[in-house]
């Protein structure tokens, strides 16, 4: 797809949006490592809204970790790749930032991977931040910082290194400031000397970062580093030629991994699946059934006179009226998928209790403060109910859960607005 999108020979499917440019579309894939072992890769479609697709790729990874691992978070392993002018501007930054240690969003760390070319557009580092540095922010959550020199090949692996070791001991997030230079314009087809012209004249006469470590192989004792570097670059470069030419004959699958197969066994709706409504309704027994595991409390939890009295109440409109109220109704929906083997998550500055003080999805015992989550206690074979009160963010948290819902089509993924945020 991408490359059929730079040949101009692409076919646009505008039913799901026009698309983003080309150089935005996502990919996954399973990759051989040198150690044998394979590794699944997966590259999340972002669009040009700067940064935004932060929170889904944490979503995204979570959701995996949760299914995939009973969220044992040293087998995934979130990758930022930010630009120093929008890590440093763009708020959804910090609110990644201030997720990452929270009990609903927390991933195990994720890497920053800083491209510094101190230039945003045309906007010269002084005028985009009043932070010494662009990773000034990892200093909110004591996230280390790893500042290199982009002309040092053998620096930046080995900082790279680092980064994913310090990551899997610690589980906590770190930053790699990879300082360089952007060699054209913005797009490639400005004209960079119009805003920065002393800066482009010293750029102009610099050796491009191969052929400055081709010169420091050389100078460290490789007589044959540049014919060694040239062979290198055209064999480097028939291959990509070769497997191009490859994949136009035999595409390559995009390789879904579970729970993302799901998505194979899904279609776009037609106008006859309208025609009749699905049958929804669960049995009687299994409503009073999932009703009564619902409002059975451990002997030994005291909840909060009011909170008592409300359960009572439903039960006796439930018992005497065979009738239930709203939050009711809505906690045995949930029920009925998670004892269907469905996953559910919910997240919000308020889910919990409910933004009115409706829904009491986990109680509080009045004299040990300990949580009861009602919607756990069901079944021994049901899924797992997710619920987390939010930070109070609504664009992070909302990308979270997005891609949480795009990495695990069979689960049922809501964030509650709270009265008053403005979405």
């Amino acid at each position: 797809h991408i490359f059929t999108e730079f040949e101009g020979s692409a076919v646009p499917d505008t039913t799901m949006g026009s698309g983003d440019v080309k150089y935005h579309l996502g990919y996954s894939s399973e990759v051989d490592t040198p150690s044998g072992k394979k590794v699944h890769l997966k590259l999340c479609p972002n669009p040009s809204h700067l940064e935004t697709v932060d929170p889904l790729v944490i979503g995204f990874a979570r959701s995996k970790a949760d299914v995939l691992y009973n969220s044992d978070f040293d087998k995934i392993l979130p990758i930022l790749i930010h630009g120093d002018a929008s890590v440093a501007g763009q708020g959804v930054v910090y609110e990644v930032l201030q997720m990452s240690n929270l009990k609903g969003y927390y991933t195990g760390g994720t890497i920053h991977f800083v491209i510094n070319n101190q230039i945003g557009f045309t906007t010269d580092f002084e005028d985009a931040r009043s932070a010494d540095y662009c990773t000034s922010i990892a200093g909110m959550v004591q996230a280390p910082v790893l500042h290199v020199n982009g002309d040092d090949a053998e620096a930046v692996v080995k900082v790279s290194e680092i980064a994913a070791l310090y990551r899997q001991e610690f589980n906590s997030d770190i930053f790699i400031d990879m300082v360089c230079y952007r060699r054209h314009g913005h797009n490639e087809g400005d004209e960079p000397k119009f805003t920065q012209p002393q800066l482009y004249a010293l750029i102009e006469k610099h050796m491009n970062p191969r052929e400055v470590y081709t010169q420091y192989l050389i100078e460290n004792g490789e007589p044959d580093a540049r014919q060694l570097a040239k062979e290198m670059e055209q064999k480097f470069l028939a291959d990509l030629q070769e497997r191009l030419d490859e994949v136009k004959q035999h595409p390559l699958p995009y390789t879904y991994q579970k729970p993302e197969l799901a998505w194979q066994s899904l279609r776009r709706a037609t106008a006859d699946d309208f025609l009749q409504s699905p049958i929804t309704a669960i049995p009687e027994e299994q409503v009073t059934k999932l009703f009564d595991a619902l409002m059975k409390l451990p002997e030994d939890f005291k909840p909060l006179r009011k909170v008592d009295k409300l359960l009572q109440d439903k039960k006796k409109l439930f018992t005497d009226e065979q009738k239930i109220d709203w939050a009711t109704g809505e906690l045995l929906a949930y029920a009925s998928l998670l004892v269907d083997g469905k996953d559910v998550r919910m997240s919000g500055q308020d889910i919990k209790r409910g933004t009115f003080s409706s829904r009491h999805a986990v109680l509080r015992d009045e004299n040990t403060n300990k949580e009861y989550y009602r919607l756990n206690q069901l079944s021994e074979t049901q899924s797992p109910f997710r619920i987390y009160n939010s930070l109070l963010s609504e664009y992070a948290v909302l990308g979270f859960e997005y891609g949480y819902s795009m990495a695990n089509p069979d689960a049922l993924v809501l964030w509650e607005a709270q009265f008053g945020d403005f979405v």
